[in-house]
């Protein structure tokens, strides 16, 4: 994995995201030293909700992490405009064991996969409207631990993400809302789930060597996708080949290669409404610029 423009100790930058294969498949070329003249990266595999804690701890050169922590980690690191996952027709799924009504959550023991993350952001904004009293008890569990949770009775529901979109009636499950729809039924915006977020002490040249890295490292990918499959299913934690590619065809869009206008406009609009309701702190003027 050779590269150039490292960090100023000449290390490779330490970068963490997940195994998932949105994230595997994007990163593939990038990390493997195919993408000419891109920083050098030592990659960590870790679960969201990690990566969101590594981000408040200031750990770290360039983390995948949820949007709705930018609020605690903006003022130490910028995001970039490529490489994250927004999109439309993909939020996090509420799952049941049996079918129900929304109102039914109404004190339950939900299982979320992050506090931090953006599936229960969404989750909070969505419940504050239908369900009456508000849930009871959270439970953070890693996202894969969470169907099985609510299948064998261990919560009485489950906020997922991911693949379990595509094998949740695998596990004799319920769908009972859908926080994509909600979002942007009430909103018509995609729906803003993961961010790539790099450390501003950088400096600007670094950073955009970081995003035309990502940029470039995303079009590899769909150029040739063969090339990046072994490393895919290789971290895919025995995915069946065909839901990983269910999985990248859903979360690796347009607004991978860049956010544009409506997925920066996503992303205000969801934390702009967190802070009006006092769940995250407000943004700064000029937070969400890029070097």
């Amino acid at each position: 994995m050779t590269g150039t423009g490292n960090d100023s100790t000449g290390r490779p930058l330490r970068i963490a995201y997940s195994p998932c294969p949105n994230d595997t498949f994007v990163f593939h070329a990038w990390a493997h030293g195919l993408v000419p003249g891109a920083p050098e990266l030592d990659v960590t595999f870790a679960d969201i909700d990690v990566t969101n804690g590594m981000a408040e701890r200031g750990e770290l050169d360039v983390l995948k992490v949820s949007y709705a922590v930018l609020p605690w980690v903006l003022d130490e690191y910028a995001l970039l405009p490529c490489g994250g996952a927004l999109g439309r027709g993909c939020g996090p799924l509420v799952l049941t064991r049996e079918p129900g009504a929304e109102a039914d959550l109404s004190g339950a023991t939900v299982a979320v996969p992050s506090e931090r993350s953006t599936a229960y952001l969404l989750f909070r904004l969505w419940a504050a409207e239908r369900v009456p009293g508000g849930v009871g008890k959270i439970a953070v569990l890693p996202f894969h631990e969470i169907m099985p949770a609510v299948r064998d009775g261990r919560v009485d529901a489950g906020l997922v993400i991911h693949e379990a979109r595509f094998t949740y009636q695998d596990y004799g499950l319920h769908r009972l809302a859908d926080m994509g729809e909600y979002w942007e039924g009430t909103t018509g915006l995609p729906i803003p789930l993961g961010a790539i977020i790099a450390r501003r002490s950088l400096g600007a040249p670094m950073l955009r060597a970081l995003a035309d890295a990502a940029r470039t490292s995303v079009r590899m990918a769909w150029e040739n996708p063969a090339a990046s499959r072994p490393y895919v299913l290789e971290h895919a934690q025995e995915m069946d080949p065909s839901v990983a590619d269910r999985h990248i065809g859903l979360y690796v869009n347009e607004f991978t290669a860049g956010l544009g206008e409506s997925g920066y406009a996503a992303v205000r609009g969801l934390l702009t409404r967190a802070a009006a309701e006092e769940l995250v702190p407000p943004l700064g003027p000029g937070a969400l610029d890029f070097a």
